[in-house]
């Protein structure tokens, strides 16, 4: 693809994306969004992807909107076409939602802002000690975008949610693994290994109660206990009828690793 701001490498059944704008901190300028819809839109759909992995090139994950063009007026300037931009961002963050593969993100910087809100996008959050997080926008008179308000308050409770957003503050890595924000917390230059160890591990794992657990996971907060013993035993009928739960125990029995095809 001729992506300008950005990359994605498909190598081993996972698919990896970076955010490439460096000198801007991989702040969301142009046709960023957009291409980073495509980026997501394309490892989506591709069947030979298992994971997908988001990340940010240089010294920053993302570090929200772009600044100079907002001072610059061209947020107003070009309505219609910020506008678009936008739409692309509320249907990344549906994709990263919904798709039925586990998205990463591994957080090598600041994520401030729209770039936070990515991050929290995602199913597992993997950062180096030099990331850092702030739901910076109350303090440049906007409101949180890419979803902030669903996913923050679920991960870390509404009170702490609000303090964090009312507050803009910035926290480091450290607090954002107390909060429970991120995963993991591993030293910056050990973040890539860490990375595709724990991707390699998902994605040799069968591939379809994956889907289905992330699906179940993600509404947990909507089904009751007899709602979530319903879901697990459908489930559970969907994976017996399966190749890959033969191969699992043949494996097993065998001693050897399993080769799931998501059959």
């Amino acid at each position: 693809m001729g992506w300008e701001y950005v990359l994605c490498e498909k190598k081993d059944s996972i698919a990896t994306i970076t955010l490439n704008r460096p000198e801007k901190y991989n702040a969301f300028g142009g046709r960023m969004r957009q291409e980073l819809l495509e980026a997501v839109e394309d490892s989506c759909s591709d069947k030979e992807v298992r994971v997908i992995v988001i990340t940010g090139a240089g010294k920053a994950f993302c570090a929200g909107g772009d600044v100079d063009e907002f001072v610059s007026g061209k947020t107003q300037a070009l309505a219609d076409t910020v506008s678009n931009e936008r739409h692309a961002m509320s249907k990344i963050v549906l994709a990263i939602n919904s798709v039925e593969k586990p998205v990463i993100a591994a957080v090598n910087g600041v994520a401030a802002g729209g770039g936070c809100n990515l991050a929290l996008s995602c199913d597992i959050r993997i950062a180096s000690e030099k990331a850092r997080f702030g739901q910076v926008f109350t303090r440049r008179g906007a409101h949180p975008d890419w979803g902030g308000i669903h996913f923050l308050p679920r991960l870390v409770g509404y009170a702490k949610a609000a303090e964090l957003i009312f507050s803009g503050e910035v926290i480091d890595a450290q607090e954002a693994l107390k909060l429970g924000m991120i995963n993991r917390l591993v030293p910056h230059d050990q973040l890539g290994q860490a990375t595709d160890e724990l991707a390699g591990k998902i994605a040799g794992n069968a591939p379809i109660p994956i889907a289905f657990a992330k699906r179940g996971l993600q509404n947990f907060l909507k089904m009751d206990l007899p709602q979530a013993l319903d879901y697990e035993s459908y489930v559970l009928d969907v994976c017996l009828k399966s190749d890959d739960f033969m191969e699992g125990f043949k494996a097993f029995m065998e001693k050897r690793e399993p080769t799931f095809k998501g059959k």
